[in-house]
């Protein structure tokens, strides 16, 4: 296929796009998403930020309003001689899924795991904010922590992306 003709079909999808936000805001999400976070937290124990790395997943449940997430996450110390790498496993099952602006809020009390046992702060309040634009209604994820996890995570969402799924 010619490449400008490719291109003038992409510059036309883009148009129609961004002519019908509204149409983005009412479709409902996805039966399953899944993404990537990659971040960091504020230092919050004067010994260095945390590097947050991992994979999530969203399922909807049909049309009844629940949900189950899951993310696999990975921390490490950013800027300190000691890592003290570790694993979290962070699974909200059966939350609510609440409409929001470009997006949902799925929300509950969490599954936190650390390296594979229970966290002392597992239980905690999590929100998942998933939004995005008029051109990829899905790209944007934050994770916000709640309860005994802000002392762990930070009081400041965690960011991430959408894979982008046919």
């Amino acid at each position: 296929m010619n490449l400008s003709i490719l291109f003038r079909a992409l510059l036309l999808v883009m148009a129609v796009h961004a002519m019908a936000p509204a149409a983005f805001a009412q479709q409902p999400p996805p039966n399953r998403m899944d993404g990537t976070i990659n971040d960091y937290t504020a230092d919050l124990d004067g010994q260095g930020a945390w590097h947050i790395v991992g994979d999530w997943s969203v399922f909807l449940k049909g049309q009844s309003g629940r949900v189950d997430f899951i993310a696999s996450l990975t921390m490490v110390r950013a800027d300190n001689v000691s890592r003290a790498l570790h694993t979290h496993h962070v699974g909200i099952i059966d939350g609510t899924v609440t409409p929001i602006a470009n997006g949902y809020r799925l929300s509950g009390n969490a599954v936190i795991t650390g390296n594979g046992a229970a966290a002392g702060f597992s239980g905690s309040h999590v929100d998942v904010d998933i939004t995005g634009a008029s051109l990829v209604p899905y790209s944007n994820v934050k994770l916000t922590f709640g309860g005994g996890a802000i002392g762990h995570f930070g009081d400041q969402p965690i960011d991430g992306v959408v894979t982008i799924r046919p």
